[in-house]
Order: C-alpha cells, then structure tokens, then sequence
C-alpha cells in the first residue's frame, strides 16, 4: 500500500507538471529519478546509481546509457529515458545495443509516463523485442504495483523476476491477442465456433453472419459476467448491512441514552444545519458509543460520542472514512471540532 500511495504521488505530480518539462533532461529530473528514489535507490550513490553509464559497443565508443543500477558492484538495471512527449517505440534499437554489452538481465525504458521493462527470456544476453512489464504510472492497477515491487531495492531477486518475466510477457501478448479478436473477429477466430454451431457450409455470406454473431456473443457473455459480478457483491454488501442492523436493533433495548448524549447530539445538529436540514441528521445509541450519522446510514457515519466512561471523547472521520478519536473535557468542546464535522459532509457528497 505504501508503494502504491508514493507512485500514485509521483502521478499527480507528473499530472501537474508534465505540460511545463520541456527537455529530455527536465523529464529525467522531475519524473524519472523520483521513480528510482521510490524504488529504494539512492540517486545521490553514484556507486547505486549510476549516470551516463558507459556501454561501448566493439569500436564504437562513447555509447552512454542514462542510468544503471548497481547492487554488490553490478549493473541489475539499465535505463533508457526519453522525453515525456517522444513516442518510445522508436527507442528500442538503442536500448537493445546498450543491453548486449551490458551484465544486467534487465532494461527500462521509459519518457517518464510510459514504462517498459525488458529482459532476455528469448536468448540469453539479447533483449528481446517485446517488454514483459508495461505500464502507464498514471493509470496504475493494484496487479500492476505488486510486480513493479519486485524491483524494489528490499524485494529485488533476479531469479524470481526473471521466473515470473514469462508468464508477464506471454499472458499480456494473449490479453493483447483477446481484445483484438473481441473487437475484429478474424477470420480463423469465427471458424472456431461457426464449425461448432453451424451444420451447413461455411458459404462467405454465412462467415459473415458468423462473424457478427460471435462479435455479439462474446460482448454479451462478458457484460453479463459483469453484471453477475457486481450483483453479487451488491447483495453481499447489502446481507452485511442488515446483520449490522439487526445487532443494532437487538442492542438498543440495553441502551440507556442519557440526557448529555442528546444535548451533544443537538450541538452537532446545530453544527451541520448550516449546509443540511435537520431531518438528515440522525442518532444511533448502542453499548459502545452515541453515533451520529447522515441519512440514517451507518456507512455515512459523521462522529461518535463516547460520554459515558470516565473520559469523555469525541470521534471524527476522515475521507476513508478512518475514526479519530479526540478527548473532550465536555460536550462544549464538540463546538471545536465544527470544521472537521462540516467537512465529514462533502466526503459523502463525493461519492
């Protein structure tokens, strides 16, 4: 989680910054070496990372890759870095030459935004043409963070990276595959069950009929698969909810709502009757707390009160709906926290 919070920092930074980096340099700088840093590496180590790595190639020197990685006094990663405009995939020739002189098993190749990560699973010391691990930092997925993790200075292992390079590589190769054949069934693709479901002659005329049909076939088996999807966890959620409720029910009849618990839910009232009417605003007692929630939903809590120990605290939640505590010498001091109650609102609003 730590990993994907401080890449998804790194996006909105690059989000914000991205139309202001004119130069290839400006890119390493602003996007590139802030990526390296939250792999673990110390950019400031010239023995960790290494600037303007020398990668001769027979008589042709002065041939300079713009990073590599070093651990235990070897190159694990070089790195190509372009501008974040520049279109990478006229870049790979370069980054293969760099590769063969080179005693790393892994290459980056990168303008910042698009990130390509090679290796050398088709024959040994020689790139290969397709990356097993692309992705876009912006647009990151939760699969996706899990491998970039494994080159994280703390994680790194050659063998397991490489191990699990395959089955990267080939698996995008056969979703790359899928999704074309789901928007262009080929030929061969639509044979494959029109032979199946069809007793007559494959005339042309009947290829074309097929071709639609599985076109269709297979976007409604998926939307459907979808939906099925997102039902069942609709009515999971929803069979949560009721559980909840009915602990709810049978604990109120031990509650006993004592007179400051409703003297501090009338000031929280009065605190939010500024932006909603009262009738939104309502109160659950149990055994544990005094709670205040919008729209009588216990997923849309605004505070908690704890009035009865010997302590008196008031609860308040963030965003992500995390519950602070905050100690209370008396239901007076709730009028304190009237920022922080007003702004439980707008999180609900957002949803």
């Amino acid at each position: 989680m730590e990993l994907y919070n401080q890449l998804k920092g790194l996006a909105d930074k690059i989000e914000q910054l991205k139309d202001k980096i004119d130069t290839e340099e400006s890119t390493k700088h602003a996007f590139t070496l802030p990526f390296i840093n939250i792999l673990g590496y110390d950019t400031f180590n010239p023995t960790e990372v290494v600037p303007e790595f020398t990668a001769d190639l027979g008589l042709k020197k002065g041939e300079k890759v713009d990073y590599a990685i070093f651990q235990e006094g070897s190159p694990i990663l070089i790195i190509e870095c372009k501008h974040w405009k520049q279109n990478l995939n006229v870049f790979n020739s370069q980054l293969f030459r760099y590769f063969h002189v080179t005693k790393t098993r892994f290459a980056l190749l990168t303008n910042g935004i698009i990130y390509r990560f090679y290796t050398d699973l088709e024959e040994t010391n020689k790139m290969d043409e397709k990356p097993f691990l692309e992705f876009d930092i912006t647009k990151l997925k939760e699969n996706t963070v899990k491998e970039i993790e494994k080159f994280h200075k703390s994680k790194f292992d050659v063998s397991k990276i490489v191990d699990n390079a395959s089955n990267l590589k080939y698996t995008r190769e056969v979703k790359s595959l899928i999704d074309h054949e789901l928007s262009e069934p080929s030929q061969d693709f639509v044979k494959l069950f029109a032979n199946r479901a069809y007793n007559g002659r494959l005339t042309a005329k009947v290829m074309n009929e097929f071709t639609d049909i599985v076109g269709k076939a297979f976007n409604q088996i998926i939307g459907e698969k979808v939906n099925d999807r997102l039902n069942s966890a609709l009515s999971s959620e929803q069979e949560k909810q009721q559980a909840e409720e009915q602990i709810e029910e049978q604990s109120k009849s031990k509650v006993d709502t004592t007179e400051e618990e409703m003297e501090g839910f009338q000031i929280v009232v009065a605190i939010l009757r500024r932006k909603i009417g009262k009738e939104r605003i309502v109160h659950r007692d149990t055994q544990s707390y005094f709670g205040i929630l919008l729209d009588d939903n216990n997923r849309k809590p605004i505070c908690r009160l704890h009035l009865n120990g010997g302590v008196k605290y008031i609860s308040l939640f963030d965003e992500k709906k995390n519950e602070m505590k905050q100690k209370i010498e008396s239901i007076d001091d709730i009028y304190k926290y009237e920022k922080q109650l007003l702004a439980t609102l707008e999180y609900y609003d957002n949803d």
